[in-house]
């Protein structure tokens, strides 16, 4: 294409254009899309179908009560992702020109880390002076990289690394990781302290819900101890699983990193650990080298807190 044809093609193409098919084309569909932008329904099909006189085909095709791309959606998909990714990059950089700290920082959390986890790894930012306020959302960490590409958030913590596959630009950086060890209290806790872990066998035991990770590991580290635990309730939240703990009725477990915390948060003792199974912390940001100053320091003392090497 020669170069004056490139400028007329240039000159029909919009920002926000770009912005609301990069959008839907994450989240499956224009209503959820609507959702993520705040904006109806009619105004980001209008806005696409002009996107779609400009490239001359259409960007999607209709699959059940969603939307997948088309050829031509498939082919454009690339360029959107590289240019919010370095959108992204720019904004960042402009902000950090600008001198001093944000007036707030947007941090999502994947509401399967453990709540400790996340405030021993933010709690950096409480502590200065001149703080910029937290502001901290949680939820799964797909709807979460959503946010972090259109520049909701400033930065995610997660449990694990952004998945392969993805068409989003997000960078995992690791903090650390940490063994899960047992936590119980009173009569319980002494009763297990000794001969660990067989002590452990037909014990009642809170445990995380079988589809995650971490239950996983704990049951083929059971199985390889020969320990079946008597279990009396599952949790997909860790903080409500040691909530229950604080009754003393049961054994849980908890990242090994935060056993000072549980002991004094829930008045619970530690019983031993179950070496070989663990957690990783993740830092996920747009950028791959991190230059806002609050989010280097957060991560250097997570490092520091949580035994984590720089990647």
């Amino acid at each position: 294409m020669r170069d004056p044809e490139i400028r007329r093609h240039l000159r029909h193409l919009n920002y926000n254009h770009l912005l609301y098919a990069w959008t839907v084309a994450r989240e499956g569909s224009v209503t959820a899309a609507s959702s993520v932008l705040h904006l109806t329904p009619q105004t980001i099909s209008g806005q696409i179908k002009q996107l779609e006189g400009v490239v001359g085909a259409p960007l999607f095709l209709r699959a059940g009560r969603g939307l997948t791309l088309s050829d031509a959606g498939r082919s454009i998909m690339p360029y959107l992702d590289e240019i919010f990714s370095l959108g992204a990059e720019l904004a960042q950089r402009v902000h950090n020109d600008e001198g001093g700290l944000p007036s707030s920082m947007n941090v999502g959390i994947v509401n399967t880390i453990p709540k400790l986890i996340a405030y021993r790894t933010l709690a950096p930012i409480l502590e200065r002076d001149a703080a910029p306020r937290l502001m901290c959302y949680e939820g799964e960490l797909e709807h979460l990289l959503a946010e972090l590409a259109v520049h909701r958030l400033d930065l995610l913590l997660s449990d694990r690394p952004v998945p392969t596959g993805l068409s989003v630009k997000a960078y995992s950086h690791k903090l650390g990781e940490s063994n899960m060890a047992f936590f119980a209290r009173g009569k319980l806790a002494q009763q297990c302290s000794a001969n660990f872990p067989d002590s452990l066998d037909k014990v009642p035991m809170l445990l995380p819900v079988a589809s995650s990770a971490i239950r996983r590991g704990l049951d083929d580290w059971f199985n390889s101890m020969g320990i079946v635990p008597r279990v009396i309730a599952e949790f997909d939240d860790s903080a409500l699983m040691k909530a229950f703990g604080e009754s003393g009725v049961a054994v849980f477990p908890a990242p090994e990193a935060i056993r000072k915390e549980v002991e004094n948060m829930y008045g619970a003792s530690w019983i031993g650990a179950a070496e070989g199974v663990g957690e990783a912390f993740y830092a996920i940001s747009p950028e791959r080298k991190l230059s806002n100053p609050v989010v280097v320091e957060i991560t250097e003392l997570a490092r520091l807190r949580l035994g984590g090497q720089n990647p």
